[in-house]
């Protein structure tokens, strides 16, 4: 008696977790998109139940053909078997979706950073080729002017008018360089940031500790420029927020994979907190993922940080090797 009423407790509770989640099969078919997973979910439970009633029935002295709970049993197998099926295509479909959302982001941030660029190429060049010659002409009708019947105190604001100018021109000049830096375009991405470097150095008080094993090796433009940009940003993050005295980073290249190592000795900070809230972290890492490349990063309070960017590429000059090398083989 006891063993009767603990199996009807349990088949009571077995059918009421069967309906209810049937229940929710039945709403998921409105909500998504391949039906035929929870439809043959609905089927499989009603089966089972099915079973469950047979089941009870042969409990109290009913006779049930076998046959009957061997053709519910193949059913409900078929129903779980297809619904796994169903459900490894929707798992396909979902990563395909996400990756289509991944590459068509990255498509967007390649052209926003393109559209950056290049805008920032014709400001630059707008302001050096307008802006520039007209200082310099500014500057050389000055010093044409004659100086001899003029005062003393007409001379002190001749010499400060000619120093006001001379002040304007190196600005022009260093914000062009800023905007749009003509040694990275001529001559690669290392010079570019010992160029950057030297600038940095003649108005900070920090010692940068620059290495690279590259000499004329060439990349994309986007690749040099995406480059150019991030090491900027995390030197303008040290300088500003870290209260560092030593900048450490080192630019390779090998084996087709540019490299970049970067640390200071500042006062570090928190990484996931200061994603969000700003020194412009998350815009580097939008940067580097365009490139499909990797960036991590390391710090604790007191004890500087450590970030890393890694980025897979092909020199021209390798492409060239490779071209020729194949080319020598079909001969």
């Amino acid at each position: 008696m006891q063993l009767s009423v603990g199996f009807s407790i349990i088949m009571a509770i077995l059918t009421i977790i069967q309906l209810v989640a049937m229940g929710f099969a039945v709403h998921l078919v409105r909500r998504t998109k391949y039906n035929a997973i929870w439809i043959l979910c609905i089927v499989g439970f009603a089966v089972s139940l099915a079973q469950h009633i047979i089941l009870i029935f042969s409990r109290h002295g009913y006779n049930i053909d076998n046959g009957l709970y061997i053709t519910l049993d193949i059913v409900a197998s078929l129903c779980i078997v297809l619904a796994v099926i169903f459900a490894n295509r929707l798992v396909n479909y979902i990563d395909r979706l996400n990756y289509q959302r991944s590459l068509f982001n990255k498509r967007i941030m390649t052209a926003v950073l393109r559209t950056e660029e290049r805008s920032r190429s014709n400001f630059a060049k707008e302001l050096h080729d307008g802006m520039g010659p007209l200082l310099s002409s500014a500057r050389l009708s000055l010093s044409a002017l004659p100086t001899d019947n003029l005062t003393d105190e007409q001379k002190e604001i001749l010499q400060n008018t000619r120093y006001v100018i001379d002040e304007a021109i190196r600005s022009v000049r260093e914000i062009s360089n800023n905007m749009s830096p003509q040694i990275l375009m001529d001559f690669g991405l290392a010079q570019g940031i010992k160029s950057f470097i030297s600038r940095i150095l003649t108005l900070n008080k920090v010692d940068i500790r620059f290495a690279t094993n590259m000499r004329k090796e060439r990349f994309d433009s986007d690749i040099e420029v995406i480059m150019y940009r991030v090491v900027g940003e995390l030197i303008n993050n040290s300088l500003k927020h870290s209260g560092c005295t030593v900048i450490s980073l080192s630019l390779s290249f090998e084996g087709g994979l540019l490299k970049l190592d970067y640390s200071d000795n500042g006062r570090g900070f928190r990484p996931k907190a200061m994603m969000d809230c700003g020194m412009g972290l998350s815009n580097i890492v939008s940067r580097i993922d365009s490139l499909n490349g990797t960036f991590d990063i390391t710090s604790q309070k007191g004890h500087g940080m450590h970030a890393t960017a890694i980025v897979s590429v092909t020199s021209p000059l390798e492409e060239a090797k490779k071209h020729h090398k194949n080319g020598s083989k079909r001969a």
